[in-house]
């Protein structure tokens, strides 16, 4: 998160090409690290420092930077919906894929294949095409100074910033203590503490994920994204009480999830619609990782605080 409006920068000056294929490296070396590591200090520097800086030049922020300067604007949250969506299409395939490579291989085998897995990124991002990058650079003299100071200077933009930390913090939190909270409760609720029923519910979470992202990315076209975003917020909040006050069961579990899914990531279209449309697109990625970084700070106090 810390890194993140870093790599922006970087790939809003020099684009995504370059960006992508170092994070790319990263993962793979990463996971590669994990499973050769035997101790913990270099376990947590493989999949915490690598994969972390990794991610910073993988993910949505840069990926919506070059949606966001080659889709015209009227189409510009509808693809970012796509894109989430194809996001949240991985989570819900790749869970029982690990899950039987872990059952299969066993850790370390399994971390290598997703290493292979992971330097496909590398490919892939020769694909890319920016060649509006060099001109966007030369639209306005706004400086990347001047765009932090207006950005940080703007009501809204701290508003969205303080929303998106509280999406963080719900998403790692259930993402993160779901599993133990029903295996602590399978004392007074047996059903809920096999394995496959928090396994099924993360799967679950992935699937409508899917439907989430992209109808947050239709209705962001057409109706005003910020009393969407309230509106998603206002979701998660009421899904979660009821979870909490209702029976525990199985069939309660997967409901809550299917629901917590729909509304899980469709922030990020959203959020990221609102600052394009504010700021413009040529320190897209930058500001969206700065937005970013306050929902990996949510995310940390959502698993820490925990």
């Amino acid at each position: 998160g810390a890194v993140q409006p870093s790599t922006g920068a970087l790939a809003d000056r020099y684009g995504a090409l370059k960006i992508m294929v170092v994070g790319g490296a990263l993962y793979a070396l990463g996971l590669v690290g994990m499973a050769i590591s035997t101790d913990a200090l270099n376990f947590s520097l493989a999949g915490g420092l690598l994969i972390g800086l990794a991610q910073t030049a993988t993910t949505y922020s840069v990926v919506y930077g070059i949606l966001g300067r080659n889709v015209p604007a009227e189409k510009r949250v509808w693809a970012m919906g796509i894109a989430a969506a194809a996001g949240s299409f991985g989570q819900f395939l790749m869970i029982p894929v690990e899950q039987g490579l872990l059952s299969s291989f066993g850790a370390n085998d399994a971390l290598l294949m997703l290493a292979l897995m992971a330097s496909l990124m590398i490919p892939i991002a020769f694909m890319l095409r920016e060649p509006n990058v060099s001109n966007l650079q030369q639209t306005s003299d706004q400086t990347i100074k001047q765009a932090l100071k207006e950005a940080i200077g703007n009501p809204s933009f701290r508003l969205l910033t303080l929303g998106y930390f509280v999406c963080g913090f719900q998403v790692v939190f259930i993402a993160v203590h779901l599993a133990p909270y029903l295996k602590d409760l399978s004392s007074v609720y047996p059903d809920v503490g096999a394995p496959v029923v928090a396994t099924s519910a993360l799967a679950l979470i992935g699937l409508f994920n899917i439907f989430g992202t992209y109808s947050a990315g239709i209705l962001g076209q057409r109706f005003p994204k910020k009393y969407l975003l309230s509106g998603i917020y206002l979701g998660r909040s009421v899904a979660i009480i009821g979870f909490l006050i209702l029976p525990l069961s199985p069939m309660t579990t997967y409901i809550f999830a299917a629901i917590m899914g729909y509304l899980w990531l469709s922030t990020i279209p959203l959020t990221n619609g609102i600052v394009a449309q504010i700021f413009g697109v040529k320190y897209l990625t930058m500001l969206s990782g700065l937005v970013f970084f306050s929902h990996q700070l949510g995310s940390f106090c959502g698993a820490f605080f925990g």
